[in-house]
């Protein structure tokens, strides 16, 4: 009875720390006025693919109306439409989700895989790691634009081929970010206590690794996700991303080369939307960084 009561007290007091652990990092996160700026953009952002179809109807941005060809911006057409007569606001609406998407789930997926093989050659070491670390820098000898435009070529360009190029070429950078962050962790002494103690790899892995590396992991994927976005409409851009009619801002940015001098406003709008996007991640990732650093005092 009294060995239940100690460990309910103790794990009340280890989900208590827990709690004031987070509430401390978000107090911190407050602080950083930038960040709060990058978090309140992404959260824009983030709303507007979410409720995409309630903001401005999906077909507005994908049926051409040749009488509404190249209009500026109006009350009708926020911004302006297209050579085809679609609605520019519309489509860089509809386009969020697709970007997003895109951005979220291939660092997701990165995060995954990279994170499972990064932990065990941290882990384990020799020739497991060896072997590991050696692919990787195989697959790294390629520029990673470079790798994920021959995986496009080889696959063909749809939404699916882009999501394994771009995920594949990331996935090096992340192992060798959690091999590192992992080799650190490995070395503290409570570590060697606990293989002492006789915890299963696994557990130690989860339950003491994982967790005490986690901060430059979560850093690590929130800003990756801007530069998975910045790959996708590159791709895209070239005709190798998201075909057309869906609306995506990569591909709006290369329909609207063609109006350059005498339509910008083709080229303000979705260029405007990935940078802001960009950014927001960027201030978003910086903020955590500074947050989850336990050197940092106030």
């Amino acid at each position: 009875m009294v060995a239940t009561k100690e460990a309910t007290a103790t794990a009340a007091v280890k989900k208590y720390k827990k709690k004031s652990q987070w509430k401390e990092i978000w107090r911190r996160m407050r602080k950083n006025k930038a960040a709060m700026i990058g978090l309140v953009i992404f959260v824009i952002v983030a709303l507007t693919a979410i409720f995409a179809d309630l903001i401005v109807p999906y077909d507005y941005g994908i049926t051409n109306v040749a009488a509404d060809r190249l209009q500026g911006p109006s009350l009708k057409h926020l911004f302006g439409t297209d050579g085809y007569g679609r609605d520019v606001f519309a489509r860089v609406v509809h386009g969020s989700r697709v970007s997003l998407m895109i951005g979220l789930a291939t660092s997701v997926i990165s995060l995954v895989f990279g994170g499972f093989f990064g932990a065990a050659a941290g882990y384990y070491g020799g020739k497991i790691d060896n072997i590991i670390m050696r692919i990787c820098d195989i697959v790294m000898c390629i520029p990673g634009m470079l790798l994920a435009l021959a995986i496009i070529a080889a696959l063909g360009p749809s939404l699916t081929n882009l999501l394994i190029a771009i995920t594949i070429s990331s996935i090096p950078g992340t192992v060798r970010l959690v091999r590192s962050t992992i080799l650190t962790v490995v070395e503290q002494d409570f570590i060697e206590a606990g293989r002492s103690y006789g915890a299963s790899n696994m557990r130690m892995i989860i339950k003491y690794i994982l967790p005490n590396a986690i901060g430059p992991i979560i850093v690590n994927t929130t800003m990756s996700v801007a530069g998975m976005i910045l790959s996708a409409a590159g791709l895209s851009f070239i005709g190798l991303g998201i075909q057309p009619p869906r609306p995506e801002w990569g591909a709006m940015l290369s329909e609207a080369r063609t109006y350059m001098g005498t339509d910008p406003h083709l080229l303000y709008f979705p260029g405007i939307a990935i940078i802001l996007t960009a950014l927001s991640l960027n201030l978003i990732g910086d903020g955590l960084r500074d947050a989850l650093d336990p050197k940092l005092k106030d």
